[in-house]
């Protein structure tokens, strides 16, 4: 049996791997390592418990660093264990740290990478994740793209199209669309949530009201770093809360740096701690608006057609600004403020869907057979 080496660090990721690990297992030993990137239990055990992942056979235990140290670290432990495991390919998810880690481990000692959530750009490259995508992109054999945006983007920087007659290696990378491995998560998710029918006990116990509340989260480095940003977004919250309830899941190093420059929160807010992913989608799904600075849950909201303020000045994901559905503001409080009080009622059968048909697991199972054979 082939062996596939897959490598993760962060929520997104471990909700992404729970969608394809299921289906890879059937046909591939998958050898999972966590690097340790996310390290608090709220914002990664609890995902492994709640998405039925298999427990690593590997936890690097890297923790935070800075960009250099932590991601030099993590390469060095993953070289080691692809040398000792000797898989026939290793994959990786999105564009953290822990992704470029491994895209630089698995180059150096010639040995296939696999990148699911391939093509993506926001051509911002102040941006780590940027920096992340591209150089990932660029050390792969096979590139997994969520959507046909993603498909020109790399077609633009040279890379060709497969086919059912091609292999890929190294020398000869080749990228495909295969959907987006998040919608398979808000597929399974919604149906059981929906099975489960406790939506109305839940929100109570957040003490809002379907569609009658706000959800943001706030976490991005130009955000956070950024003291006057982060004091501008807090602002335009506590002017949404005078309207209507906010809901605020609080990242660790958000808290974090909000007590050491001794912000006041905005009254009205409802601060609770990170959520589990099943929490995190009823909440979106039931939200009136949705404000956050986060990739992944600009792309639910819009899976979950519930309207979303990006308080960045860029996305990556660009099919989700059709009619309307998503808002960039960027982080000044005026420009949130704007676009919550612009905002549209949206009708269901207005939106477009470029992410897939939500069953990219399948899909990304059977490209490895194909092309890594």
């Amino acid at each position: 049996m082939k062996k596939i080496l897959t490598v993760v660090g962060a929520r997104p990721q471990f909700v992404k791997c729970a969608a394809v690990s299921s289906v890879l297992r059937k046909q591939y030993k998958e050898v999972l390592i966590h690097t340790g990137q996310h390290y608090d239990y709220a914002m990664s055990d609890v995902f492994f418990e709640e998405l039925s992942i298999p427990k690593p056979e590997y936890h690097l235990g890297v923790g935070s660093a800075s960009h250099g140290v932590q991601t030099s670290e993590m390469s060095a432990k993953i070289e080691e264990i692809i040398l000792q495991e000797k898989p026939n390919a290793v994959m990786v998810y999105g564009d953290t740290n822990s992704t470029l880690a491994a895209a630089l481990a698995a180059s150096k000692v010639y040995v296939p990478l696999i990148h699911v959530e391939a093509g993506l750009r926001s051509f911002n490259r102040r941006m780590p994740e940027e920096i992340n995508r591209v150089l990932t992109d660029h050390t792969s054999s096979l590139l997994l793209c969520p959507t046909e945006t993603a498909m020109e983007n790399l077609e633009r920087e040279g890379f060709l199209r497969a086919n059912v007659h091609a292999t890929c290696s190294p020398e000869h990378p080749v990228i495909l669309n295969v959907g987006d491995v998040m919608y398979d998560m808000v597929r399974i998710t919604i149906r059981q949530i929906e099975k489960k029918g406790n939506t109305k006990e839940v929100l109570k116990q957040f003490g809002v009201v379907a569609k009658q509340y706000c959800l943001a989260t706030i976490h991005r480095a130009e955000n956070t770093n950024d003291v006057s940003a982060l004091r501008e977004i807090l602002s335009a919250m506590a002017h949404i809360a005078s309207k209507i309830p906010v809901v605020l899941p609080l990242h660790p190093r958000t808290k974090a740096i909000i007590e050491r420059e001794n912000i006041a929160l905005p009254s009205g807010v409802s601060i609770i701690a990170p959520l589990g992913y099943a929490d995190m989608i009823l909440l979106q799904k039931n939200a009136s608006v949705v404000c956050t600075d986060s990739g992944g849950m600009q792309k639910e909201a819009f899976l979950l057609q519930t309207p979303c303020i990006t308080m960045r000045e860029q996305t990556e994901w660009i099919e989700t600004l059709h009619d309307g559905w998503n808002v960039r503001s960027g982080a000044s409080a005026s420009a949130i403020i704007a676009a919550y009080n612009n905002a549209q009622i949206l009708e269901p059968d207005t939106q477009k869907q470029p992410f897939g048909d939500g069953f990219a697991g399948e899909k990304i199972t059977q490209a490895i057979g194909t092309f890594i054979a």
